[in-house]
């Protein structure tokens, strides 16, 4: 499951949202990989942000897989509106729901793929049993909430101990994934990962092109 170089997602959390489709369309043109897109709901994170109505405008927009993370409070009532609204890959917080297992198994049947989320606080070893269930493993290298918060660098160990983990047992084809302060510095501490989601890096830079080439080529740094 080598990567050559790292697949970008940018977050746009950090686009302006009053030329969101053309944001979008920039990145994609830019060279990203994928569209990364953060769902909060005041509650389970401190901050309110978009919800499927803005994936299912997205989606007409968007040649690239939409990557929706969901920060919020029972997701299991709201996996079959983001499966609607378009949402490829649909991860969700073992925090955030008694049934975990149950959620990822709904997220496949209706057709995304499932991802679970590691928050700084969250033991590795929480969602272990989860594992065999996902495509994807996102770990949080900030608190959720807030874009433009700095890297944290004690959660690298997860990144190193889940292709550890991937690469021991055959059972286990999740991608990894890392969201958090990501730039062209602190990407060269993860190439253990396979997917980058950055925010402000990308939409506070003035060549989109430019900075999605530093994040893919910082793999090989």
């Amino acid at each position: 499951m080598e990567k050559s170089s790292f697949m970008i997602a940018p977050s746009i959390l950090s686009a302006d949202f009053a030329r969101l489709a053309d944001e979008v369309s920039a990145v994609e043109k830019a060279g990203c990989d994928w569209i990364h897109v953060d769902v909060m709901d005041g509650h389970f994170v401190p901050n309110l942000t978009i919800g499927a109505p803005v994936v299912k405008c997205l989606k007409p927009v968007s040649t690239k897989p939409l990557d929706v993370h969901l920060m919020i409070d029972d997701p299991e009532k709201y996996v079959e509106d983001f499966a609607k609204a378009g949402a490829d890959y649909l991860t969700i917080h073992v925090e955030a729901t008694q049934y975990v297992g149950e959620t990822l198994q709904t997220i496949r049947e209706l057709g995304m793929k499932p991802g679970i989320t590691l928050r700084p606080a969250t033991d590795l070893q929480e969602i272990v049993p989860f594992l065999p269930s996902v495509d994807l493993v996102l770990v949080m290298t900030v608190n959720p909430g807030f874009g433009g918060q700095s890297f944290m660098q004690d959660q690298v160990a997860k990144v190193d101990e889940l292709k550890r983990m991937r690469e021991q047992d055959p059972g286990l084809n999740y991608l990894i994934e890392v969201d958090g302060g990501v730039s062209d510095q602190t990407a060269k501490q993860l190439r253990n990962a396979d997917v980058l989601v950055a925010g402000s890096y990308i939409y506070k830079n003035e060549s989109y092109e430019v900075a999605i080439a530093n994040l893919k080529e910082a793999k090989h740094d």
